[in-house]
């Protein structure tokens, strides 16, 4: 594998790390800005699931419009949008103005998430293209470690006696850090080939052979070149043919439609967004505090890095089916692990404890002094209903941390169970096997709209979280995730195929019959 691939690879699926980033990095913006500006849990969540709501919007367009101008372009003005994002975030001055600026980013993310792995499939081969494909994967756990650590950084130097960083104003910066890996995507971008399968789509074959030249070198060009060209031919020479909605739905494409829809709706109807975008605020829900949880934030960002390198060993070796089936399994047993231990959890405040508690309302919950809750919803209502909901907001995990006995351990080692299964699974494998299933003149399409799909289900998730926790409680929500991934095991038992070690091509011919 030539430096140069590599190099396209990590350039393209930089739009990853910025997708990674801002969805680590809201997790801590929320603890400042939901009490800030007072937000219920339906608004906590829009904020929060705006940027996936607008990503399923981009989705739908970005493969057709690369289809039409290319990767490249499309890609260099999601980059630029990455930055408006980022600006627009840090001084947003309402409710409003924040979530409209995320959703900004989400049209940003949402193409991204499809053209970098379709780019990176185009400009592979069969041997390594599991590995680049994954670099998307990597580039996305990254973001959510670089995330991860600003916010507990911003978050440690947030101090009474430091005047540049204060509960007002630590979240903007949060947010608008962003803006510098924008530009920097923003500016290598300029530095990629196009894809030399789409120019081929374009019957611009001088082109396309002269970039996969400057890759692979002439000989390997030129074995690349005929494959392609064979496959182009094989039909139908329809290349440059229109692909509307209703041709995903022909009985040619109906196994791979399928088996992308369920791996597709699996990654995330399982949650995994859910813990990522509200990691701080599940952390908190043990008990541990606030300052824990953010230094937590950092032990699930960096195991998810761990194990998404170990899905880039593992995926052309041991295959794309293995590493989805052990996965969902064990993303099932952490669900219910934590389900588990959530359930065991009893909350309650004696009169040390609400003493100990710093801030000035703290003294009105002597009214539910030694009173034992072994429902966090009954707990959390009756702390809203003494203090307000804004107050709590701002002191849960002081308030949580004073109150809950709960096996934190067994609740955290679910946690990271489900993110390091995810990590060499569902994450960077759906991405690798949707960049594979669908022939070359369908996968900008194809790819977009089960994108779509995923995106619509990562909305729901994140929009319904806060509003679960609420009303469900911690262990009927990680109970029911627990169920949905299991469900999904089975599922994938049945019809998941092997793509490894074959070709686009070939896979199209075992797959899609004309």
């Amino acid at each position: 594998m030539s430096k140069k691939l590599i190099l396209i690879a990590l350039t393209v699926s930089l739009g990853g790390f910025l997708f990674g980033f801002d969805a680590g990095i809201i997790s801590g913006v929320m603890t400042f800005a939901g009490p800030e500006f007072n937000l219920s849990d339906i608004q906590s969540g829009w904020v929060v699931s705006s940027p996936s709501f607008a990503a399923m919007i981009a989705m739908i367009f970005s493969g057709r419009l690369s289809d039409i101008t290319g990767r490249k372009r499309i890609l260099i003005v999601v980059a630029f949008l990455y930055a408006i994002s980022a600006l627009l975030s840090a001084y947003a001055d309402s409710y409003e103005m924040l979530f409209i600026a995320r959703m900004i980013g989400g049209l940003a993310f949402g193409a991204a998430l499809v053209l970098a792995p379709t780019y990176i499939a185009e400009i592979s081969t069969s041997e390594n293209r599991g590995k680049l494909v994954s670099i998307q994967q990597l580039n996305i756990v990254l973001g959510f470690f670089a995330a991860f650590l600003s916010n507990y950084f911003f978050n440690k130097y947030n101090t009474a006696n430091n005047t540049l960083f204060t509960d007002e104003n630590v979240w903007r910066w949060m947010l608008g850090v962003e803006l510098i890996p924008a530009l920097l995507y923003f500016i290598l971008l300029f530095f990629v080939p196009k894809s030399p399968r789409w120019l081929f789509t374009k019957r611009r074959y001088a082109e396309a052979k002269r970039i996969l030249s400057t890759i692979y070198g002439k000989e390997m060009a030129e074995t690349e070149s005929s494959i392609i060209l064979s496959s182009l031919n094989h039909n139908d020479g329809q290349a440059q043919e229109k692909v509307k909605i209703k041709d995903l739905f022909k009985p040619a494409l109906r196994f791979v439609l399928i088996v992308g829809l369920l791996v597709g709706i699996l990654q995330q109807i399982t949650g995994i967004n859910a813990i990522y975008f509200y990691a701080t605020s599940i952390f908190k829900q043990t008990g541990i505090g606030t300052n824990a949880a953010f230094a937590s934030g950092i032990l699930l960002s960096s195991i998810t890095v761990v194990f998404t390198l170990v899905a880039m060993y593992l995926i052309d070796k041991m295959g794309r089916r293995p590493l989805m089936l052990i996965g969902t399994a064990g993303i099932a047993i952490s669900l219910l692990v934590c389900a588990y231990g959530f359930k065991q959890a009893t909350y309650q405040l004696s009169k040390d404890n609400i003493e100990q508690l710093k801030f000035g309302e703290a003294s009105k919950l002597m009214a539910v002094n030694d009173k034992l809750y072994e429902s966090d919803i009954d707990f959390k209502n009756d702390m809203k209903s003494i203090l307000g909901n804004q107050v709590y907001s701002r002191n849960d995990g002081a308030i949580l941390e004073a109150a809950t006995s709960i096996n934190a351990y067994l609740v955290l080692t679910g946690i990271l169970g489900f993110v390091a299964c995810f990590a060499f699974s569902l994450g960077p494998v759906m991405w690798v096997l949707l960049s594979e299933l669908f022939p070359n003149k369908y996968r900008g399409f194809a790819v977009g709209v089960i994108a779509f799909v995923n995106s619509f289900i990562s909305w729901l998730v994140q929009l319904l979280f806060p509003w679960e926790l609420s009303n469900f409680g911690n262990a009927l929500t990680f109970f029911i995730f627990g169920i949905i991934a299991l469900v999904g095991f089975f599922s994938m038992l049945k019809v998941l195929p092997e793509t490894k070690g074959k070709s686009l091509e070939q896979i199209e011919r075992d797959l899609v019959t004309y």
